[in-house]
């Protein structure tokens, strides 16, 4: 029987498609060879601290200033935030402070560890990092956002060795109720593990070696810490151990909740008074009041302890800590809460 027209058709685009199929598959084998390669073969990145083991695999602790009888300033980064964005922190108060950064598992150059990332882990994970590294008590704890709660659990569960708490732009525990934002869109957490498992195969760092550092820079940071910042995603070990991290994200804001109730430790707070607010009337938010509210919650968490201290500045999430000016005037404040905790 004589072929149609239509069956001539339809074969050429079956062919087209099958051609087109191996195509695409042939190059996605190719980028992975490639990327396994430069995964194998590259140098491994230089971490400006040191990789301690505390038993199954190292966290990368960054260490500044003598150790000396005032209290040991440890900073907990905010949620999948490495320990370099607090470089001005760090030089404004080594001369004074002994003060310790550090990424916790999977963040910036740590490694990923296959235990559970509930706060009570990290908050000894942390325990043994400091003992590990021969720094000793007291501390004041300085959290960075979600990095408040964690301090917080530290504190709860070493409380006799924590003399006082700072908290950088850090989220009340009921912020999730009191200032509700809409929820992140569900596909987001598809590309974080689509990310991660490219991580894993080579193609975020064959990526990085085509085009370039594409990562957006903290502004205000030095050159030679953002250079660096393609270090973190040469695999996809950042990622996964962010989407780790997430999975207790609300346990970490309930248990910090019940925590700060009873928590009278002397504490001052940095908050930011910028908000992003093209966004927030996009949402349909007004940003005068979602900046009133969350003065008042800002000022609430002080008030649960008997020395405690707000100071409102005029930076963001961020920008409170990464412009050097933010910083230093942070670094003043903190160097006279220590002398006040000493006395």
């Amino acid at each position: 029987m004589e072929l149609t027209k239509n069956h001539i058709m339809l074969r050429m685009v079956l062919k087209i498609l099958k051609w087109i199929g191996l195509s695409i598959t042939s190059l996605l084998l190719l980028l992975i060879l490639v990327g396994l390669g430069f995964r194998l073969f590259r140098d491994k990145p230089v971490p400006p601290g040191k990789l301690v083991d505390i038993g199954g695999f190292k966290l990368h602790v960054h260490s500044t200033g003598e150790k000396n009888e005032k209290p040991t300033l440890v900073i907990e980064a905010g949620a999948g935030g490495h320990s370099e964005y607090y470089h001005w922190l760090s030089e404004g108060l080594k001369d004074s402070l002994r003060v310790v950064r550090y990424d916790r598992a999977g963040i910036g150059y740590s490694e990923l560890s296959d235990g559970p990332r509930d706060p009570e882990t990290i908050a000894d994970e942390l325990h043994t990092l400091l003992e590990k590294t021969g720094e000793s008590p007291p501390y004041i704890l300085a959290g960075h956002s979600h990095g408040g709660h964690y301090i917080r659990v530290f504190g709860q569960r070493y409380p006799n060795e924590v003399a006082g708490l700072v908290l950088l732009d850090s989220g009340h525990p009921d912020e999730r109720e009191r200032l509700p934002w809409p929820p992140s869109p569900s596909w987001l957490n598809s590309i974080y593990y689509i990310g991660a498992v490219l991580g894993d195969l080579g193609v975020l760092d064959l990526y990085v070696t085509i085009f370039g550092n594409t990562i957006m820079p903290a502004p205000g940071l030095p050159k030679e810490i953002t250079d660096r910042y393609q270090d973190y995603f040469l695999n996809g070990k950042y990622l996964w151990g962010y989407i780790k991290e997430e999975e207790w994200h609300i346990a970490l804001e309930e248990m910090s909740k019940k925590i700060m109730v009873t928590d009278s430790l002397p504490i001052r707070i940095f908050a930011g008074t910028h908000l992003n607010e093209k966004a927030l009337r996009k949402m349909g938010r007004d940003p005068e009041k979602m900046r009133t509210n969350r003065r008042k919650m800002q000022e609430e968490m002080a008030s649960f302890s008997k020395n405690g201290k707000v100071f409102f500045m005029d930076g963001g999430h961020f920008t409170i800590f990464i412009q050097k000016e933010n910083a230093d005037m942070i670094c003043k404040e903190i160097i006279q809460f220590s002398k006040e905790l000493k006395n």
